[in-house]
């Protein structure tokens, strides 16, 4: 991309951003959706906005309609840090301010680079808190199936959303659960486990239920709080007691497990399937963070050694992350394929028509990258390929903005995808993090297509009809997820179709409902995969100048 002119935002703002893209959030708070990582909730109550009492409110005066710069606000905090930030060794830049200026920040930013601006109401930042004023700064506009437009804005400690998505390390027990039913009778189970883990050492793993927490009864207990703290440890060496019935088997055991730092692998599980038609691949990617892209350049290496002929990418519960790191995953398949081809193009709103307002860079077409970007390998290093066709994905409902960036840009260069599973969330929009006061903020600025301009999947891509005139209705086959079975197992329900479609070309059996459009069967097809914690920065399609 060639740098055509000076960016409209200062220069000291611009050093705080973190480029996002993204594609779409979980549902509840799994998808990256609200502040902090406490997880999907058992239950939740509302809180009410709280008036900022900061003494220097008075001096600033709200005039509706009338933005100052964000550079104004920029930095002055109700309570500023001090000493140095550990994500880039430079003194934290905060200032003393108040409340009422940070809420400013935000209402500049919004007016200036929201996707919606114009569909934003301008309240008083001094009538509440900086939370809740960030949540008052976006559309309430509906989509055209009743959904609303902007699912996608959340607020995170930027140290700890900082190291997630650069380091890959984040404080639990290594369990990702999937909540099945929030309401008695109540069902969470273990969807995967992290390597190496507490979770993992407790010999947890996909498929566990959980009966008890700290003696409460989960199924249809009453202490909802303990329910919830025992879930989704809010700190390091916080230490639960579980009992839980393990796959295949009619017992239960009691297990103890402690919240440390935990390191993410991305792509946990890569294997060769022999079949009798060839060499199948199987990569199952959970999240686009920075050691990823180490990670899946030694998995494509991987199968490229063993001569696959094709690839099963199990995307289901992946949501999201760094979007160079779907454009590398999207060339590392197609390979020749992709060569100087479009992976994506962004639109900001109507006051950037042709430039980038973060960058000053032109808008210009983002073309497949062939090399490493520099996340967690050395920039330039050239990309191994498989030089595909065509790719099986297996999605659901968690399945959200990177990992459908990576469908997107396949369809757009004429790569055959094949979607097995349920509808992905839909997440076609992007933004730049910006870091303010200690908080990291995703506020919708762009939108994103492919190589043939299609970008409007905001009800997600689905499996159905191979001829259909919907451009996110693919090739493939509704089916559940299958919680009976271990991820890469032959007999698991999402694999064995891909594995069978790739065989006869068509489903194992035709559905039977009735009433129902294909999008609808897709997405009641979703609601068996539960709801999956997405720590805010997973949930996204991020961006990294």
């Amino acid at each position: 991309m060639t740098f055509i002119g000076k960016s409209s935002l200062p220069a000291r703002l611009r050093a705080t951003l973190h480029a996002t893209i993204t594609l779409s959030v979980l549902s509840l708070a799994a998808c990256g959706g609200g502040g902090g990582n406490s997880g999907p909730q058992i239950s939740r109550s509302s809180s009410s906005a709280v008036a900022s009492s900061s003494s220097s409110s008075s001096a600033l005066t709200w005039v509706e309609g009338a933005y100052a710069p964000a550079e104004n606000f920029w930095s002055l905090c109700e309570n500023p840090r001090t000493g140095i930030a550990p994500y880039n060794s430079q003194p934290y830049p905060d200032q003393q301010g108040s409340a009422t200026q940070e809420n400013f920040f935000l209402r500049s930013i919004t007016n200036e680079f929201y996707l919606w601006y114009n569909e934003v109401e301008d309240v008083n930042p001094a009538l509440y808190n900086t939370p809740t004023y960030f949540q008052l700064m976006k559309t309430t506009a509906l989509t055209p199936t009743g959904t609303p437009k902007d699912q996608f804005h959340w607020i995170a400690p930027t140290d700890e959303y900082r190291e997630r998505t650069e380091s890959g390390v984040e404080a639990g027990y290594g369990a990702v659960w999937a909540l099945l039913s929030a309401v008695p009778p109540r069902e969470v189970v273990v969807s995967y486990v992290q390597p190496n883990s507490p979770a993992a050492q407790a010999g947890l793993s996909r498929g566990a239920r959980v009966l008890e927490i700290d003696g409460v009864d989960f199924v249809n207990g009453d202490d909802i709080a303990t329910l919830n703290a025992g879930l989704f440890p809010t700190d390091l060496n916080q230490s639960h007691t579980f009992k839980v019935q393990d796959l295949n088997s009619n017992n239960s055991r009691t297990i103890e497990l402690n919240s440390t730092e935990i390191t993410i692998a991305p792509a946990p599980t890569v294997k060769t399937l022999d079949t009798a038609t060839g060499k199948v691949g199987y990569i199952l990617f959970n999240t686009h963070i920075a050691t990823a892209e180490t990670a899946l350049s030694n998995a494509i290496e991987q199968l490229r050694s063993d001569s696959v002929s094709d690839l099963v990418l199990d995307l289901r519960y992946n949501g999201g992350g760094y979007l160079a790191i779907a454009n590398e995953l999207a060339y590392m398949i197609a390979g020749s394929n992709a060569a100087d081809k479009t992976f994506n193009t962004t639109e900001f709103n109507d006051k950037y028509p042709n430039v980038n307002p973060f960058t000053g860079e032109s808008l210009q077409p983002e073309k497949f990258y062939t090399s490493t970007q520099g996340f967690s390998e050395d920039v330039g290093q050239a990309l191994p390929t498989l030089n595909l066709n065509r790719v099986y994905v297996l999605t659901g409902p968690n399945t959200c903005s990177a990992s459908e960036a990576i469908i997107n840009g396949l369809i757009g260069i004429d790569v055959e995808v094949v979607q097995i599973g349920a509808a992905t969330c839909g997440k076609p929009y992007g933004a730049y993090i910006l870091d303010n006061c200690g908080s990291s903020y995703f506020t919708t600025q762009f939108k994103s297509a492919n190589a043939k301009g299609y970008g409007e999947y905001s009800d997600g891509f689905f499996p159905g009809n191979t001829a259909s005139s919907n451009t996110a209705e693919l090739p493939g086959c509704i089916v559940p997820d299958d919680y009976d079975h271990l991820l890469g197992n032959v007999d698991e329900a999402r694999l064995a179709t891909a594995l069978h479609y790739r065989d006869t070309g068509s489903c194992p059996s035709a559905s039977t409902s009735k009433g129902h459009t294909d999008l609808q069967k897709a997405q009641a097809a979703g609601t068996g995969d539960g709801v999956i914690h997405q720590p805010p920065g997973l949930g996204d399609m991020i961006l990294r100048r």
